[in-house]
């Protein structure tokens, strides 16, 4: 049986009480400071994952910095303390391990991480792809969207993430628009995509402006902050939020209901499944990245399957059939942490029409 680990971190201090009680009564900074000096632990056991053919346990461990730390502290800093929790999955027994949250996105998005191990090293990236492409195809298509009419935005198009979206969906929509910071990255994909698909898709840095026309947005920046309110989005807009930390804030299902908003890449993970410790999900369920380190440990595919910033396409395609021969799946449409069903996705789509009629 191959084992994996899975490298986590707590997004903010909050989260740090979900495994030490005691700091929920203790200042931020306080917290913060006493988080630089500490090495890293585990977390739980993970047991029972297992498919027709394999059987797979592992470990979260917990690289003790937050979000924050993670993008402000020196990189060099940073990096030596998730190495240190990847040797301590290797001591650990772990034969290839996942990064998780923004481990993966400091320095070089895992290489360095993965020079300095004896173990393989995976971002997740691929699968995350796979399954938040499917998310917001099925929850589009529950809302009445043809994706051959409607306008798509990919909001953070130049990143790892947000370039493979934005090319797998070339080959499917009609009107697509790519967002982000560096214009001219934005014309770069561009133009790979013409050239790739033929389909001429539009560039803006202007957030607001793409979001106020778009049908369909997945969204997948780094932003430490909200980026998506209220006021952004156009009636029967879908978005599918990829970023963690969020970039949907949460006034957008408060205060408008006829949106859908759904959490990309949250999927079942085969077996008798016991992670033996609360993430905020149900019992079963994990992000894509997670599974897709308890994939490679199913099938035996013990390499570093997705390093740095340059995923392709036969990556995405190729480990979403993996995880399809294992029995992994999308767990459903999510908001906020809770399931939504068909006939509350119907009421909104009936708000929709109410609105503009």
């Amino acid at each position: 049986m191959n084992k994996f680990a899975f490298i986590i971190h707590p997004l903010d201090c909050g989260d740090v009480a979900r495994k030490f009680s005691f700091t929920r009564y203790m200042p931020s900074p306080l917290i913060e400071q006493t988080l630089r000096f500490l090495p890293p632990i585990k977390i739980s056991s993970i047991t029972g994952i297992g498919s027709d053919v394999a059987q797979t346990e592992g470990f979260f461990l917990s690289c003790m910095l937050t979000a924050r730390q993670i993008i402000s502290l020196p990189k060099p800093f940073v990096l030596n303390k998730i190495i240190q929790t990847g040797r301590m999955a290797e001591k650990m027994g772990a034969q290839v391990v996942g990064l998780g949250a923004f481990t993966k996105i400091v320095g070089d998005a895992g290489i360095t991480v993965a020079k300095n191990l004896n173990i393989p090293v995976t971002t997740g990236n691929s699968y995350t792809v796979a399954t938040a492409l499917e998310s917001a195809k099925r929850a589009a298509s529950l809302m009445g969207h043809n994706l051959k009419t409607i306008q798509v935005a990919v909001i953070g198009a130049t990143g790892s993430i947000g370039s493979v979206c934005a090319l797998s969906l070339s080959r499917d929509v009609k009107n697509l628009i790519l967002v982000g910071r560096n214009e001219a990255k934005l014309n770069l994909l561009a133009d790979r995509i013409m050239y790739e698909t033929g389909l001429a898709a539009e560039v803006t840095s202007n957030v607001k402006k793409a979001l106020r026309k778009s049908d369909l947005v997945i969204t997948v920046t780094s932003a430490l902050d909200t980026i998506i309110e209220p006021e952004d989005l156009k009636p029967g807009a879908v978005v599918c939020d990829v970023a963690r930390p969020r970039d949907v804030s949460r006034r957008v299902v408060e205060e408008r209901n006829d949106v859908l908003v759904i959490e990309g890449s949250i999927v079942e993970v085969p077996g008798d499944v016991k992670f033996n410790f609360n993430f905020g999900f149900p019992p079963k369920t994990a992000y894509a990245c997670m599974a897709e380190t308890m994939i490679l440990a199913l099938e035996g595919r013990l390499e570093s399957y997705t390093l740095g910033r340059e995923l392709t396409l036969r990556q995405v395609d190729e480990i979403h059939k993996l995880g399809q021969k294992h029995g992994f799946k999308l767990a459903g449409l999510r908001s906020f942490e809770k399931p939504i069903s068909e006939e509350e996705i119907n009421l909104i789509k009936q708000r929709v029409i109410i609105k503009v009629s």
